[in-house]
């Protein structure tokens, strides 16, 4: 088990990605630095995906008309999984920014503290 630590070095990079991302959003206040940790965690995600897809000596791409042997190619599922994840996580972080952007405008901070703060006075 040890020693595919070792081997297996996209994976063991992307779990390092995942557990920086996931600190960064626990432990930083400024909402920007969460949604970057978020960002670092979605990308550890595509990389495990994208090495785990991965089959050494195999092709990505296959051409209609040379279907001969399937063992020959590499699953399309986990390239398609990543370009998807791609784009609804430029979505969520455009989306997730703007929000920022109007938090920042409302309460003129940027710490989560502060603006929960402000907003349950406001309530009141």
């Amino acid at each position: 088990m040890g020693a595919n630590l070792f081997t297996n070095y996209y994976e063991a990079a992307s779990v390092i990605l995942f557990g920086v991302g996931f600190t960064c959003m626990l432990l930083s206040k400024n909402l920007i630095k969460k949604f970057i940790g978020l960002n670092i965690m979605d990308t550890a995600v595509y990389l495990f995906l994208t090495a785990k897809g991965y089959i050494q000596g195999r092709t990505p791409l296959m051409a209609a008309d040379s279907i001969r042997d399937p063992e020959l190619y590499i699953n399309p599922l986990p390239s398609g999984l990543v370009l998807t994840g791609i784009v609804v996580s430029v979505s969520v972080t455009a989306f997730s920014l703007a929000l920022v952007l109007k938090l920042y405008q409302t309460y003129h901070t940027l710490d989560l503290d502060e603006v929960l703060t402000k907003a349950k006075k406001e309530e009141k």
